[in-house]
């Protein structure tokens, strides 16, 4: 069994929030590569931001990815995981409209079967210093996501609008199940 969970879907929807109410229940957590990498990007001279350079960042989120799930390797029970490898590998293959990379990298760095997605939520989506894409974008990155997905073998489940602490019960329910 990989224990290794990932927390996906659209931007905006409450993967942070979810991830933070892990943490507080004492489980490993692994923040979102691309917040991280948009924070030294925007201390630094912005090459690799998504708005500037989707290939640039995409690549950088996919080194730190890879960078995250070694350093995981020793955590015994479940660790989650805000987006991972494959969110970066998929938005390259989007970017650069090659597919290749990610059905490699993919195959030979594999999660928990199942993924939980957060879906597409108006009523939380904010923009800020990190997400600055409109609502509509966010969307249509999901999508993509609910494609990529069960296309390399991955159960996709979405998680209910509800409650933080309402979303992590559900998700360790069906972890557990």
């Amino acid at each position: 069994m990989n224990r290794f969970v990932i927390l996906s879907g659209c931007s905006g929807g409450g993967k942070s929030s979810l991830l933070e109410e892990l943490r507080r229940r004492g489980h490993a957590v692994v923040d979102e590569p691309g917040r991280r990498i948009v924070a030294e990007e925007l201390a630094g001279d912005g090459a690799a931001l998504p708005w500037n350079d989707l290939p640039a960042f995409a690549r950088r989120a996919i080194a730190l990815s890879i960078a995250d799930r070694a350093a995981m390797g020793d955590r015994t029970g479940w660790i989650f995981f805000d987006r991972c490898l494959i969110d970066a590998a998929a938005a390259l293959a989007h970017a650069t409209g090659d597919e290749r990379m990610m059905h490699d990298l993919c195959g030979r760095h594999r999660y928990h079967d199942r993924v939980f997605l957060t879906p597409p939520w108006p009523e939380i989506y904010m923009k800020d210093d990190a997400r600055q894409h409109a609502f509509a974008e966010a969307v249509a990155e999901y999508e993509r996501l609910c494609a990529v997905y069960p296309a390399l073998g991955y159960e996709p489940v979405i998680l209910p609008k509800t409650s933080v602490s309402k979303r992590a019960d559900f998700l360790l329910t069906r972890l557990s199940a």
